[in-house]
């Protein structure tokens, strides 16, 4: 099935992304479950997957974090289970992500799916990210407030919530409803009936974040960096003073490396393509089912659909020419693959059309020939 948004995207983005919440009425066309929620509980159960059970009985909360080898906590009525990255695992679930592509790769998350029985909910709370969140089946009750100043405390060791607040949406989802809410904008929801919640997030990466992790890209790279240096220095009698020029000096020396092009460009790259969240990867190499690239020529003469893994983030940067960024790691693109290669990182499929051009030098796909065998992408023989 292929999964469709049926709101304006260009007023979307104009006058609600990332400044106030809205309510997208019927927003996802024709909409059906991708999974049941016995398939979200076996998700549930496996040790790769993030997972939680929240609870409240007697306003007493409680969160319990999976694997779960039993669901006697999912009581009927006051519990929900969330389960984070289901687009890393479900094709289908995958698909829903794919409607949300008018939005860049870079600042998508994951999709976490909640299926919550009678009066389920998680609690208000605020989050720091943006998020779409979809009804599958069943129906929930929904408060969203603007931006406001709150109290936050945690109900639980693993729970963080709000005082309450004042909303501005105030509402029952059905199923293909879209509820949209911006970082910073207090919300809470209840389950009616036993219910179903995609909720499709978009991260936002703070400047600590980014800093730690450019820091780390430099240790690990070794990059080599300027030493402070000062030859004309005069005598002085202050000797516990850190003078103002020192101090600027010092600020310029730490910025230049910020400041680098090549080093901060790719770090972001292979920041921005890593996942916090882990794939059902296939590898290859080192198999005895890797590919040569006899194979690779045999997969394109059959006409065999090239599809991305699931979950798998690639992205190119426009400062960057001929390097592709997948799952943190980069790697080398010849000129004249380079149209194919962002071709890739901008859909989820291509079919055999776009790799018949190479049938002549056949060595100009060593790359994508790598990642076929990382496990990253791979043709759909059906």
């Amino acid at each position: 099935m292929t999964y469709q948004t049926a709101f304006n995207q260009q007023d979307f983005m104009a006058n609600y992304w990332q400044q106030r919440p809205c309510l997208l009425k019927q927003g996802m066309l024709d909409f059906v479950d991708p999974l049941s929620p016995e398939e979200l509980a076996g998700l549930a159960m496996e040790a790769d997957i993030q997972s939680r059970l929240v609870t409240c009985h007697e306003r007493q909360w409680e969160a319990h974090l999976g694997p779960f080898e039993d669901f006697a906590l999912l009581g009927e009525s006051h519990s929900s289970l969330l389960v984070q990255g289901v687009d890393h695992w479900h094709s289908e679930v995958a698909k829903l992500a794919a409607a949300f592509q008018f939005i860049p790769n870079w600042r998508f998350d994951d999709v976490m799916i909640s299926y919550s029985t009678v009066k389920g909910g998680v609690g208000p709370h605020i989050d720091q990210y943006c998020v779409f969140i979809i009804q599958g089946q069943g129906k929930r009750h929904w408060r969203v407030g603007q931006k406001q100043i709150l109290k936050e405390f945690a109900s639980h060791d693993k729970l963080k919530h709000c005082e309450d607040f004042v909303a501005e949406i105030d509402v029952v989802l059905e199923a293909g409803d879209v509820l949209y809410i911006p970082p910073g904008c207090p919300h809470e929801g209840y389950a009616i009936e036993p219910s179903m919640n995609y909720s499709v997030g978009f991260r936002a990466p703070n400047a600590k974040d980014l800093v730690t992790g450019f820091a780390d890209y430099l240790l690990q790279h070794e990059t080599s960096s300027q030493r402070f240096a000062d030859p004309q220095r005069q005598e002085t009698n202050e000797f516990g003073r850190v003078a103002e020029n020192d101090t600027l000096a010092l600020n310029k020396l730490m910025q230049s490396l910020i400041n680098s092009p090549q080093a901060s460009a790719h770090f972001l790259g292979e920041y921005l393509s890593d996942s916090s969240h882990s794939s059902d990867i296939v590898v290859l190499s080192g198999s005895d089912q890797e590919l040569a690239m006899s194979d690779l020529r045999q997969l394109m003469e059959q006409g065999a659909e090239l599809k991305r893994t699931a979950g798998i983030k690639a992205l190119y940067l426009d400062v960057l020419p001929y390097e592709l960024f997948v799952d943190g790691q980069s790697y080398a693109v010849p000129n004249c693959s380079w149209a194919l290669a962002k071709n890739m990182c901008d859909s989820s499929a291509l079919d055999t059309h776009s790799l018949r051009a190479f049938n002549e030098d056949e060595h100009q796909l060593d790359w994508l020939l790598e990642l076929l065998n990382a496990g990253y992408w791979y043709f759909d023989e059906q």
